[in-house]
């Protein structure tokens, strides 16, 4: 859906009453492909898409787990701060509410000048932020690191997925499209183990989980710096480039004017799919965060869970999500990645009443397969959001359309606190106020399964002539690299053939209508 939105929606009444009654058809015009096994798949990857896919995933797994430093310590942090969690929370729906507008500051330079420094960049922020938010001595410097903190989250995610996913093979998309988004999930589940081992067994408890989390950020820093960029963006940037010097008559063009020409091109032709994307991330991080995000807090205070039972539960959870992110988004490739997602929408929101019904050990199941499923609706979402985003805008629209989404979601936890403080239930032995968070998040969750269902059910798909497309230049591309040929010679011929072409089409057409002429 990138060539300017071939199906057509919403641009005129005629393609609104062909696009709707498609919607049930398309689920079912299945990716004409052969059917492969995971292993088979990933032989497909040599050694450059491996390396530019794991610093990727390592990049937004730890960005994972710096932002769920906090929904893991909100008790502690009440503790420490003599807060309700309600206000703690605050430092979640801060970061949450801020992540736009590093999406908008990073997807800009990223599609401007690259994906690499950028993303540097926002693993730098972090080292210093999360070593911040330890030293924090009142929530009101707390929220204020954690604000800065959301602004270097929203802004790694657009070129953590561009460098991860944009130089695979395409069959191989899918799969690694959901385990991409289960660094997320990774991401939790070493929050929660180093919760363990850190906050009850440490002098400076909730703090030591912060100061740890500011050190594998250099590490992936270094592994980043030792990489080239992506295929993609330098054939890209060259081919913009040499088509704005070939407008100036062979001279060199304005590499920024080149720049915002296509930028500006892109969003006016495909702005209604981009509200679309909003829309559509807004249920999506409304589903994790609103699953996710106040568990920890529903199992300690309103079940009694110790934090030994609460980690496990949390880390059993977040296995399920990783587990299904990979499974869904490996189906996706031959099933298509709406109906995929919908079969998953189905089965998550018919497990919610165990979620949040069931108590003990028992919670332990539930909890894997609500998460299997929550994980698998997201598993297609990193290569759904790539096919859809213009390619001269794939940081910024990618990252932008999560962000914004996210920005509609970043109340969530807070929601679900305040309105659980409704409903109080009898106090611990030791004194302390319990509240039914359990009942507040079933409802929540169910209503989000149906959001999504229903705009999934309605939004746009790939072509299949668009698939083979992308699947023929991306191999393409890593050819000739491989073959040590200049990917910014690539570019240029790219623009050189375009416009032939175009002028071939041109000079076609006068002479079909010089002909209609001389008949007339």
């Amino acid at each position: 859906m990138r060539n300017h939105m071939r199906a057509g929606w919403f641009y005129s009444p005629s393609q609104i009453a062909r696009y709707f009654p498609s919607r049930v058809t398309s689920l079912f015009n299945f990716p004409r492909l052969e059917f492969k096994d995971p292993i088979r798949i990933l032989r497909q990857l040599n050694r450059h898409q491996w390396n530019m896919f794991a610093v990727g995933f390592a990049a937004w797994a730890w960005d994972a787990f710096d932002f769920f430093t906090v929904s893991l310590t909100v008790t502690e942090l009440s503790v420490a701060f003599d807060k309700q969690p309600s206000e703690v929370s605050w430092g979640i729906t801060v970061t949450l509410m801020l992540r736009c507008v590093g999406a908008l500051i990073s997807g800009s330079f990223g599609d401007r000048y690259g994906r690499k420094y950028i993303m540097i960049a926002n693993l730098t922020a972090f080292i210093f932020l999360e070593l911040g938010s330890g030293f924090c001595q009142n929530l009101n410097q707390f929220l204020a690191v954690r604000s800065l903190y959301g602004i270097a989250m929203g802004g790694l995610l657009g070129p953590a997925a561009a460098t991860a996913l944009e130089d695979l093979p395409y069959d191989a998309r899918g799969i690694l499209s959901g385990l991409f988004q289960q660094a997320y999930g990774v991401g939790y589940l070493l929050a929660a183990v180093f919760y363990r081992a850190l906050v009850p067994t440490t002098t400076h408890g909730w703090r030591s989980l912060f100061w740890f989390g500011a050190g594998p950020p250099i590490l992936i820093i270094l592994w980043r710096l030792s990489l080239p960029e992506t295929n993609h963006f330098l054939v890209s940037k060259s081919e913009r480039e040499a088509r704005e010097a070939q407008e100036h008559h062979e001279e060199k063009g304005s590499p920024l004017k080149a720049f915002l020409k296509l930028a500006n091109s892109a969003m006016r032709e495909n702005w209604m799919l981009f509200v679309y994307m909003v829309v559509l991330m807004a249920g999506f991080n409304s589903i994790s965060h609103g699953t996710q995000d106040l568990y920890p807090t529903f199992l300690k205070s309103q079940l009694g869970f110790t934090p030994t039972q609460a980690t496990v539960v949390t880390v059993v959870g977040q296995l399920g999500a990783i587990s299904g992110g990979m499974t869904v988004g490996w189906l996706s490739t031959f099933t298509g990645r709406r109906l995929a997602m919908m079969v998953a929408c189905v089965l998550g929101g018919a497990l919610v009443p165990p979620y949040v019904l069931l108590r003990n050990n028992d919670l332990i199941a539930a909890a894997f397969f609500e998460q299997f499923f929550v994980g698998g609706v997201w598993g297609p979402i990193p290569v759904y959001l790539v096919e859809l985003s213009p390619a001269v805008l794939r940081t910024f629209v990618y990252g932008l359309s999560y962000q914004l989404g996210n920005l509609a979601s970043s109340a969530s936890s807070t929601i679900e606190a305040t309105i659980g403080e409704r409903f109080p239930l009898a106090p611990t032995k030791a004194g302390v106020k319990r509240y039914d968070y359990g009942k507040v998040l079933g409802i929540y969750a169910g209503a989000v399964w149906a959001y999504i269902l229903l705009f999934v059910f309605l939004g746009p798909e790939m072509t299949q002539d668009e698939r083979n497309e992308e699947a023929a230049l991306v191999l393409q591309f890593e050819e000739l690299r491989a073959q040590g040929v200049s990917l910014l010679d690539i570019g240029a011929g790219r623009a050189k053939n375009i416009d032939e072409s175009f002028e071939e089409k041109v000079e076609e057409k006068g002479h079909v209508q010089q002909i209609e002429e001389k008949t007339v």
